[in-house]
């Protein structure tokens, strides 16, 4: 297991990853489209939601000096955005408290369908004016939301942008394993951002 000095050690490294001509411009990924995992032990999601704020600070003031733009988008976040502009919230709300979260997870699927889900996150973010995205909070949006579902889905619709996802489980280059407990057979293919 990861110890928080390791995982520290990582996350001091993202910044110059993505300030780095290879991952704005796709360089050296055989034609591949540069989506990238961050892995990280679930319970150290404190520490990284730390770092992604002191990250997000730093990136928006060189952005600025720079003429570049990023987006930060916090999934979580991003679905109650997505609930309130369907005035679904409040029921949503309604629904867990009165039937339960199982009846709640099954009338959410339709409205936060995976396709449905990245066109809104592409609507509400302008991405393809982005020189690359950053997605986190996916902890707080799973099972609705799952990892390897969404970056299909972002696949067709973001084009050449840069992506990165900070997944709180293990990526070992081919699957995606949701907190590092839940087994799953979905094959994903992207690159670590860093090993």
């Amino acid at each position: 297991m990861q110890t928080l000095q390791q995982l520290q050690h990582r996350l001091n490294q993202v910044l110059e990853k993505l300030e780095s001509d290879e991952f704005l411009t796709n360089k050296e990924l055989g034609g591949e489209i540069g989506f990238y995992i961050f892995d990280y032990p679930p319970e150290h999601e404190v520490a990284v939601r730390e770092h992604l704020s002191y990250l997000t600070k730093k990136l928006k003031s060189r952005s600025e000096a720079k003429g570049g733009r990023f987006a930060s988008i916090n999934l979580f976040e991003m679905v109650i955005e997505l609930l309130k502009s369907r005035k679904l919230l409040e029921r949503s709300y309604k629904m867990q408290f009165e039937k339960g979260d199982d009846a709640l997870f099954k009338a959410l699927k339709g409205p936060l369908e995976q396709n449905r889900f990245a066109e809104f996150i592409v609507e509400q973010t302008d991405v393809k004016g982005c020189d690359f995205i950053m997605l986190h909070g996916l902890g707080s949006v799973w099972p609705i939301v799952r990892g390897h579902g969404l970056l299909n889905a972002l696949h067709a619709k973001v084009g050449n942008v840069p992506t990165v996802m900070f997944y709180p489980g293990k990526y070992n280059g081919a699957a995606l394993k949701p907190f590092g407990r839940i087994e799953s057979n979905n094959y994903y293919r992207a690159f670590k951002l860093v090993p």
